[in-house]
């Protein structure tokens, strides 16, 4: 049975608590008073997956039968979330794998021949042969790879794109011209967290520019509250306005899955873990693991993160229509995730760990460790910032001025061009993002190499709208000094300077609140 999450207020019994930094971790003294917010421990998994996968489509939500709506000469298309779901990847087979060859199964029987499998990839990076095939599994990849009827989604191909209509707020509707035009779309799904899924997956995943810049900017990120919450995020009402033109243009049928926090195992198994219920074994390997990192050359210990998978366990599966589908979705992945959370703190602490949703297979740049951080990790409550308004947060990470310049080239340039002039998103957006958008180079790069689009970094930043409107300090600590500078943050060696630097908008005993993830935690704020 596992138990759920909890708050922990720490007193002079608390041992020294597991901090993600990067890539690697480190142990902390917090004050006494920190409320620290553990996550769920992962939900037992579904026995059977393949029958539970076989119900999903057999036994839809406001929808026919999958094999109904499938017929010999029609044109089918499935589309896939990209590498950015789940963190970390999981291990082999995955679930998008399992699902999709059950799809295909259904449409052999029924004689349906004309089918391409799209990944949603929207603005991000093009994924290889290689990661594709690792989501697809080797039959569908030989299958349908060779001759092109595999591949990823590119929003800049403007013969393959169509225009479906404005929604009422008048909203562009652009998506892939083969799934506008399919008999059938159907969406698999990995809903790892609340943000995650309805009309996102389709009306974002498969969209341009287009599309994308209207819930996609400063003014509707600053009012997403939160991301994790569709019913209070601006950037889902307009995906959902999105949903209904799409959908009365498309038939979608959408199968979304949701996973447990088992996270860690093996030799990092410690970090799903409460501290003071390490065995000896558990404190021995925390001990060699934090040794090994703090000597391990940077490739090496890169490698060790970016080779990580996780033995996620699938707690439910449902398919059929994408709302009534996605509320199912939502009540399992709050089971997994949430945690009450009594009022607010002056200040919140959070640990960036070496993953995010665009670096797997890279690295995590400045301004990515920032979305994690301040974008991702801040907006994970429903009802309230665990932060009380113009109070403090602190985040561990390095920071390092690392770039990728086969996945990030537009990054450096807007680390190096836009920060330089300004820190605020909506002067970045109304100064700087059209040209990034419509610049040749970074378009070729995104079209031909594996390179995120142009428009990219604008994005992240304004992720991070949200927590700059609403925070009165940011600081890091044991980050570079010149890097959190460049982004309008300041750099601290300890927690205790951190906390003395804070002192002046918070007070010199300020209530703390510690996010103790991953694992992952959905902060129920009352």
């Amino acid at each position: 049975m596992s138990r759920p999450g909890f708050v922990l207020e720490v007193d002079d019994r608390t041992p020294p608590l597991l901090v993600h930094n990067g890539e690697g971790f480190l142990l902390e003294r917090f004050p006494q008073g920190t409320r620290v917010v553990y996550p769920p421990e992962a939900l037992p998994p579904v026995r059977d997956v393949d029958e539970a996968i076989q119900n999903a489509l057999l036994n839809p939500i406001d929808s026919e039968p999958l094999p109904e709506l499938l017929r010999a000469g029609m044109r089918l298309t499935i589309a896939f979330d990209d590498i950015s779901l789940p963190l970390p990847p999981m291990k082999k087979p995955d679930i998008r794998q399992r699902v999709i060859e059950a799809v295909l199964e259904l449409a052999a029987q029924a004689g349906v021949d004309d089918v391409e499998l799209i990944s949603a990839n929207a603005l991000h990076r093009r994924l290889t042969p290689n990661e594709l095939r690792e989501i697809v599994g080797e039959r569908v990849f030989r299958s349908f790879f060779p001759d092109g009827k595999l591949y990823n989604f590119d929003a800049e191909d403007r013969d393959n794109l169509t225009h479906l209509g404005q929604t009422r707020h008048g909203e562009d509707v652009e998506i892939s011209k083969r799934a506008a035009e399919s008999d059938l779309l159907v969406y698999v799904n990995v809903n790892l967290v609340a943000m995650d899924g309805g009309h996102k997956s389709t009306s974002i995943g498969l969209a341009s520019y287009k599309s994308l810049k209207h819930h996609h900017n400063s003014h509707t990120m600053i009012h997403s509250r939160s991301f994790m919450d569709h019913k209070a995020s601006k950037m889902h009402h307009s995906a959902w306005r999105m949903g209904e033109v799409l959908t009365s243009h498309v038939k979608v049928f959408q199968i979304e899955t949701t996973l447990n926090n088992d996270i860690f195992g093996g030799p990092l198994e410690f970090l799903q873990k409460r501290e003071w219920e390490w065995s000896i074994k558990d404190q021995a390997s925390f001990l060699a693991t934090k040794r090994g990192l703090d000597v391990a050359p940077a490739k090496l210990r890169h490698k060790i993160f970016t080779d990580t998978r996780s033995n996620y366990g699938l707690t439910g599966i449902n398919a059929g229509a994408i709302e009534p589908v996605h509320e199912k979705t939502i009540e399992a992945v709050h089971r997994q995730h949430l945690v009450e959370v009594q009022g607010q703190s002056d200040v919140a602490i959070m640990g960036v760990p070496f993953v995010g949703p665009y670096n797997v297979n890279s690295v995590m740049n400045p301004i990515l460790a920032a979305c994690m951080g301040l974008g991702y990790y801040f907006n994970s409550y429903r009802g309230n910032p665990v932060v009380r308004k113009d109070g403090a947060v602190i985040l561990y990470h390095p920071v390092d001025y690392e770039f990728s310049q086969l996945h990030h080239p537009s990054y450096v340039d807007f680390f190096e061009e836009v920060l330089s002039e300004s820190t605020d998103p909506a002067t970045i957006e109304a100064k700087f993002e059209k040209q990034y958008a419509e610049d040749p180079w970074y378009i070729h790069l995104y079209r031909t190499s594996y390179a995120y689009h142009g428009v990219h970094p604008f994005y992240m930043w304004y992720w991070i709208s949200h927590a700059l409107d609403h925070c009165g300090d940011i600081v890091w600590v044991g980050a570079n000094r010149k890097t959190v500078e460049r982004m309008g943050f300041r750099s601290a060696s300890t927690l205790s300077d951190a906390l003395e630097m804070v002192s002046h908008s918070v007070g010199r005993s300020p209530s703390i609140t510690y996010l103790h993830n991953p694992p992952h935690l959905l902060a129920d704020v009352r």
